[in-house]
């Protein structure tokens, strides 16, 4: 079933720059879909346009087989620098969602304080954002996320800013929080070895004005653990797979 389609999508900005053209993609239900392509090809413009965060130039967004102009609670993002309220300890900007939905106080900090311990932070809910490391902060975009119980959640290069070692452990920690919730995930990454690893399915993008070039379903078995995914002969092969096809931007 599918929860997110782009129709025809094409982005042109004030200055004359088109983004992306006749984008076409279909975002299945409950599994993690992964924007994929060089630098400044629109992974980050479609993920905002489908957020309803920026105006398309041309096409539709169907949330649920709906048509949508705006944002909508159905819909989380998850930004690449965090966007946290540094004057709010980690408890408020979890909630901080709820807060605007007028959901009562002690409510709202009751379901922040489960996902807070959910994405590991349980005894930090009264730091700051300049007191948390910045794979500390990420863990609380992503649990402000799942607090407002988007059925889809947008993910802008969430794990770019972390060291590798850390990064690793947010895909499997992902990985685990996406089976016991069930969400609908549309990522955009640099990584071909962090789309391998994650993704249901892989939308290459072309270099400006992107396009999709290719759709690459990783047939990953992720019952195995984390060491045995990025061992096992599919995940190698869909890395190869797809830098095959990237290296000719490049």
């Amino acid at each position: 079933m599918t929860e997110v389609e782009v129709s025809g999508i094409r982005k042109i900005y004030d200055n004359g720059l088109e983004a992306l053209r006749d984008v076409n993609l279909a975002f299945p239900k409950g599994q993690l879909s992964t924007l994929l392509g060089p630098s400044g090809c629109g992974k980050t413009t479609l993920l905002k346009i489908i957020a309803g965060l920026i105006p398309r130039s041309a096409g539709e967004v169907l949330v649920k087989g709906k048509p949508v102009d705006g944002p909508g609670p159905e819909r989380a993002f998850v930004f690449q620098d965090f966007a946290l309220l540094p004057w709010a300890d980690v408890l408020r900007n979890v909630a901080f969602g709820l807060e605007l939905r007028g959901v009562p106080r002690p409510e709202r900090e009751q379901v922040a304080r489960r996902f807070i311990a959910e994405v590991g932070l349980k005894g930090f809910e009264s730091r700051h954002p300049n007191q948390l490391s910045g794979g500390m902060r990420q863990r609380v975009g992503l649990a402000r996320a799942l607090t407002v119980d988007a059925d889809i959640i947008l993910m802008d290069e969430p794990f770019s800013s972390v060291d590798e070692q850390t990064r690793r452990k947010f895909q499997e920690d992902l990985l685990v929080l996406l089976r016991q919730h069930q969400k609908t995930v549309i990522f955009v990454t640099h990584s071909i070895e962090e789309a391998a690893y994650l993704s249901d399915q892989i939308a290459l993008l072309s270099p400006r004005p992107g396009t999709v070039s290719k759709i690459v379903r990783p047939e990953v078995d992720r019952s195995k653990s984390p060491d045995e995914i990025r061992r096992d002969r599919n995940y190698l092969d869909t890395v190869d797979e797809i830098w095959g096809i990237l290296r000719q931007y490049v």
